[in-house]
Parts: structure tokens; sequence; C-alpha cells
């Protein structure tokens, strides 16, 4: 994955903090090679992102840069845990939207977006149903201008990997839900009510992917233009823990 974070690091010494800080000056002196000044990809793949393949989280972004990922990239020897932790620290800060001056009032874009009935399938911090994408951290890996773009229309901006699907049995039952998994042979879906089904793709009628669909309406001339504001500032201050 990060072939130059194990190969061309090298110690920054015993005085490195375990802060983004300490850790960009190792990023920038020995990984921006591969990787690019700000974490945009080069020979080595892009980490201004805010999920990456191998690293769901931090525990596992620590664990890539100290174990590598064999055969792509070796084992981090040269850095001490506290040096690992700098670096991850960093990389992670790559794929956080910086906070922004807004217009809007952050409280009362909270009781919109409980108005609208958002949290039927959104989550933020446990609360909610999570059918839609979880919305915690949204705020720290977002800019403004993006959600105001997936309120207004949601299908323009739909997360990697997502599908909405939609599976006739041979029934003639048609089934419309996200799709959670899929191989060759089986297809999962998740629907608006969050019930999971499980086909074999042999058995259906018909299986369709919706390109350009989405299950969450668009709010575009539904919402005035301070309303707009208002739930975009809420949005953005959602910055918990990813």
């Amino acid at each position: 994955m990060w072939r130059c974070l194990a190969g061309l690091i090298l110690a920054a010494g015993a005085a490195a903090q375990t802060d983004a800080p300490a850790g960009r000056r190792i990023f920038e002196s020995q990984c921006a090679l591969c990787h690019g000044q700000t974490g945009g990809g080069g020979r080595g793949p892009a980490l201004n992102r805010p999920q990456l393949d191998h690293a769901p989280d931090d525990a596992a972004l620590r664990r890539v840069i100290s174990d590598g990922l064999d055969p792509e990239m070796p084992a981090a020897w040269q850095l001490t845990p506290r040096e690992v932790e700098s670096v991850a620290a960093y990389v992670r800060s790559l794929g956080s939207a910086p906070q922004e001056t807004l217009p809007g009032d952050p409280a009362r874009g909270a009781r919109i977006y409980e108005a609208r009935g958002c949290s039927g399938c959104h989550m933020i911090a446990g609360q909610g149903a999570g059918f839609g994408p979880e919305l915690t951290a949204i705020g720290a890996r977002r800019n403004a201008a993006w959600l105001r773009q997936a309120v207004l229309d949601p299908a323009a901006s739909l997360p990697q990997g997502f599908a909405w699907m939609a599976a006739t049995t041979a029934a003639g039952e048609t089934v419309r839900g996200i799709r959670v998994n899929e191989d060759a042979f089986t297809i999962q879906i998740k629907d608006a009510g969050g019930r999971f089904h499980s086909f074999r793709k042999a058995e259906l009628r018909e299986l369709r992917r919706l390109a350009g669909e989405t299950p969450m309406p668009a709010y575009r001339g539904r919402l005035t233009e301070g309303e707009l504001d208002d739930l975009v500032a809420y949005l953005a201050r959602l910055r918990g823990k990813s």
C-alpha cells in the first residue's frame, strides 16, 4: 500500500511528539516522494481521503505503518511507537476537512435535522437509524460545499461503493435497497426498513443497479436559503471521532 512509508522513513529522534505536526515533518521529508506533499498520491496511493482502504480506523492505520502490507509495503522497523503514532495522526489529518466560518446557526440546523426526519435514516453518536451513512464525523470528512450539494442533490454526491439496487424475485416481488455485500453468485440488500435480504442471483428474475438514484430525497426547493445555511452549519460542526 504505502511502500515509502516503511522503506524511506528515517527515525526523527526521541524528541518527536505524538501529534500531527511532528508526523508532518517525518511525512514531508520521507513520504511525500511517493504520496505527494499533501498526500494527493503519486507513485503511492492518495492518502488525503476520509476512508483508507487498509486503515478504517486509527489502530489499523498504526498497524499498517508498523507492520507493513506484504508484499506492497515492508514493516516500519525504523520508527519508534511514538513516531508511528505521529505519522498516523498526520496521515489521518490529511482526510479531515478544515473548519470553516459559515453563515448558518448550528442550533437551528439541529432542529431542522430533526424536523425533517433525517434521524430516520442517519445516525449521529449512536442516535438514529443506520440505513443512510453515519454522520457523527461528517464535518471532519467533508467541507461545507460538499455538504450543501449532498443536501440539495444527493444523487450527485453518492459515496464511493454505494449501490441502490432493485432485485425482482421469480415470484415477481421487487426489493429495493442498499447493496451490503455481493459476489459472483449472491447479493445482500438492506431495505429502507432496515431488513436484510439475501438472494442467489441465478434465482432472480431481474437484478438492476439503479444508477444515479438514492433513497435520500433532494431538498432543492424544499428548504429556504436560511434553512439550508443552518443545516449545513450543523452538519459541519459534527466532527466526532471517525
